[in-house]
């Protein structure tokens, strides 16, 4: 069961890690380099925190050792190909002071468990300017299958999971990309919406 945990993560990161590289350089999609920056910075400091915790190894936390490839790449992706919709707003700078004086809290007191409790609200902090952006929008600029994907990994990740960080690691991310998900739909759903009323009219 562990084998398959760890191999279905990765192979579902890749396929996400795929996706997105499509479909953002066909410009299908649009999504916010803010937060995959943020993604990026607080997967770091989160796997980082886990590791120092308890005697574990990448392989006991797959999710988290997993998406801090992923983000990465994204991010990288986002930055080269994507268009200047992405790029960092007012909001975006906001939230990245917020980032980094919880990681300056984290060099400070070293105290790993409250640490890693901590950055799991930078990374709730790095949904807000897509969910800001997707909440003013009529247009779901987010992939469906993408975003299924990193609802399905952390589920998947439960099973080989090692220590409660793990956990709080995993369902953090199952609650924060299902209500992601749920403002993916109301875009579509007022896009739909609005298109039936301009042909109406």
């Amino acid at each position: 069961m562990r084998l398959f945990s760890i191999t279905a993560v990765l192979l579902i990161n890749l396929f996400i890690a795929a996706r997105y590289t499509v479909q953002i350089r066909r410009g299908a999609i649009r999504p916010a380099l803010a937060m995959w920056i943020f993604f990026s910075i607080a997967v770091g400091g989160s796997l980082t925190t886990y590791l120092f915790e308890g005697d574990y190894t990448l392989w006991d936390n797959i999710l988290n050792s997993a998406d801090l490839l992923l983000c990465t790449y994204v991010a990288l992706i986002i930055f080269i190909f994507g268009d200047a919709s992405t790029r960092f707003t007012r909001f975006d700078q906001g939230c990245l002071v917020a980032v980094l004086l919880i990681l300056v809290f984290w060099i400070f007191t070293r105290q790993h468990a409250t640490a890693h409790l901590l950055i799991q609200s930078i990374l709730v902090i790095a949904y807000f300017p897509v969910i800001k952006r997707l909440w003013n929008s009529d247009e779901n600029t987010e992939s469906f299958a993408a975003w299924f994907g990193l609802l399905l990994a952390p589920i998947m990740s439960l099973l080989s999971s090692k220590g409660t960080l793990a956990s709080v690691y995993a369902i953090r991310a199952i609650v924060s990309t299902s209500l992601l998900m749920m403002l993916m739909a109301r875009a579509e759903i007022r896009g739909r919406r609005l298109a039936s009323r301009t042909r109406e009219s």
